[in-house]
């Protein structure tokens, strides 16, 4: 039984970015942005990222923690607003608590059901059911004996297989230095790049394409004579924004620029936002016909709008297919149950599963992440917490070395 439910808060591994400012031409000023907020919430455009501990307290002591906290883009793209630990706190002990220390379900997937359920007909905030659905799923492992990969499996009827999931790092705006950490190190996918601003992009995309070449270069430059990466950049919407909306306009600028790096493999992150659910999941579909039409294999990775279980399934269930992965951001969609029924949901599909997060998390949530990426068989995960390269990719990398020799 759970004896006590403790609280701590914290700090996530970077800051909350108000995109919109930052898309708008925000100026640099050292570390921070100067201009004012242009997203609810923001006091100012970067603050620094909170996070909020949750941890169950059985016997001999022993505490169970899983945390909480929000997206380095909150507010954009419908996400939830900047994560608030205090508030997050006094509604877990007016709502969660109670039903924790009464918890008597043996399974993760019916704990979830129990604690997690609505509070006066409203969802939960999704970061608080993503903290606190961590630390039920290290509690049902706990009580049986088993890693956390091994519980998802035996619940959701998987093969458990000891097979590594590619892992992606993402570079910040500490570019030069990062990649070339990326490659020392040879990272299965690399960089992100960090291309959320119209001058990173460049009149016509020249910025963008050029960036692009200057990766390729330099995994052949320094890379081992085998490396082949994934090259994937996150371009924040800025094709539409700069290019045109237009799918074919977007495939014309797109299948080039993957035929140059070729033999690697060239992935697109939101070339563009249309606004809406329905929209993105129509169009980005048509990109990715129009690339198939070019005999292009790069691919088209959904970011926003598409936050949570629902947005996901719809995702899928549209048939949208060969060409797309979808990005299941962890701390947006919510409950980790969600985030492995939204990895299923894209398999059955043949889409893409990526499973993400973000920045701001921390080596908590990012050593959870790694069992439901290894459990679910995603086909991508990303480096976190943090944007510094090396301790994302200790925290999961090492983490995913010994979840597998334990699983082989």
């Amino acid at each position: 039984m759970i004896e006590d439910v403790l609280f701590a808060a914290g700090l996530g591994a970077f800051f909350y970015d108000d995109q919109e400012a930052i898309r708008q031409g925000a100026t640099s000023d050292g570390f921070l942005y100067t201009g004012s907020p242009r997203t609810l919430g923001f006091p100012g455009i970067r603050i620094p990222s909170e996070s909020l501990s949750i941890g169950l307290r059985i016997s001999n002591r022993i505490v169970l923690w899983g945390d909480m906290m929000g997206v380095q883009y909150s507010g954009a793209g419908g996400r939830d607003p900047p994560f608030n630990a205090k508030g997050a706190e006094d509604f877990c002990r007016e709502h969660l608590v109670p039903r924790l220390r009464g918890l008597k379900d043996a399974s993760f997937r019916s704990a979830c059901g129990t604690v997690l359920a609505p509070v006066k007909g409203c969802q939960l905030p999704r970061a608080v059911e993503y903290g606190v659905s961590q630390a039920l799923l290290k509690l049902v492992a706990h009580r049986q004996g088993l890693t956390m990969a091994e519980v998802i499996c035996q619940e959701y009827d998987l093969p458990v297989i000891a097979r590594p999931v590619p892992i992606y790092a993402q570079s910040g705006d500490a570019r030069a230095a990062n990649i070339d950490k990326m490659i020392l190190k040879k990272v299965d996918i690399l960089p992100h790049g960090l291309i959320n601003a119209s001058h990173k992009f460049g009149r016509g995309g020249q910025e963008f394409r050029a960036f692009v070449r200057y990766v390729a270069d330099r995994v052949r430059a320094i890379g081992a004579s085998d490396y082949r990466p994934i090259l994937h950049f996150d371009v924040y919407g800025l094709i539409g924004l700069e290019i045109g909306m237009n799918p074919e306009i977007i495939a014309d600028f797109i299948a080039p620029l993957a035929a140059e790096v070729s033999p690697l493999q060239l992935h697109v992150e939101c070339p563009v936002d249309y606004g809406d659910r329905a929209a993105q999941i129509e169009q980005y579909a048509a990109i990715a016909t129009a690339l198939a039409a070019r005999g292009s294999d790069a691919r088209i990775v959904v970011d926003e709008r598409c936050n949570t279980l629902d947005d996901i399934r719809a995702f899928a269930d549209a048939g949208v297919g060969q060409g797309l992965i979808v990005q299941i951001k962890m701390p947006d969609v919510g409950s980790v149950a969600d985030s492995i029924e939204a990895v299923l949901a894209c398999k059955a599909m043949g889409i893409g599963a990526f499973l993400g997060g973000s920045c701001t998390e921390t080596e908590i949530s990012a050593v959870v992440s790694v069992h439901v990426a290894v459990a679910t068989q995603a086909d991508m995960m990303l480096a976190k917490p943090g944007m510094g390269v090396d301790e994302g990719l200790t925290i999961m990398g090492n983490e995913q070395s010994r979840l597998l020799a334990i699983l082989t």
